[in-house]
């Protein structure tokens, strides 16, 4: 059914970064299980009009459309950003442009990366400020992966796989029967 959608967004600037290879990942299999179409934007990709847009009406058209995949999606997979300085800034200037009623329902499956077993701190310091605006929306699901479950950019933990696994029936769950994704 290609009216179906699985959308990510990684707030990373940094290409390759670990955390687009997960939220590709994550997409992947979300859409392979549901027969979706997918596809996975980088912050940077909405491009030069983002940064000074107060609405989404002043978005360049590629950034318009961008937007609109993403409002359209059934699923969606959100990066967190590197929170480091303007990157932070600017993810969060993303959703700030929505109209979060727009998003209301829909699965979100939320993904950070970092290093070592700082799992907690990672959670707390990346996906806290994403739960704080998916919170209300509806119940999003977090996945963490650490540096030691990525081998040459390439996820290779199979605890991470059997998580992403479970985040993934939990959104297929989720998603309202008229979507129509396979069950």
């Amino acid at each position: 059914m290609s009216k179906n959608l699985v959308v990510g967004l990684s707030g990373n600037l940094t290409r390759p970064s670990k955390t687009k290879a997960f939220i590709s990942h994550i997409v992947a299999e979300v859409a392979s299980s549901t027969g979706a179409a997918s596809t996975v934007f980088d912050i940077e990709d909405l491009g030069r009009s983002f940064p000074l847009a107060r609405r989404i009406g002043d978005l360049d058209p590629s950034a318009r459309n961008i937007v609109q995949r993403l409002l359209g999606a059934d699923v969606l997979v959100v990066g967190s950003p590197t929170f480091k300085g303007s990157y932070t800034g600017l993810f969060k200037h993303f959703f700030d442009l929505l109209d979060p009623s727009s998003l209301r329902g829909k699965p979100v499956i939320l993904a950070a990366t970092g290093g070592g077993d700082r799992h907690s701190l990672v959670v707390e310091h990346q996906l806290r400020p994403l739960f704080g605006f998916f919170e209300a929306l509806t119940l999003p699901t977090a996945i963490y992966a650490s540096d030691k479950d990525f081998a040459n950019g390439v996820l290779v933990s199979e605890a991470i796989h059997a998580r992403a696994s479970q985040a993934v029936a939990e959104a297929r769950r989720a998603v309202p029967r008229s979507v129509g994704l396979a069950a």
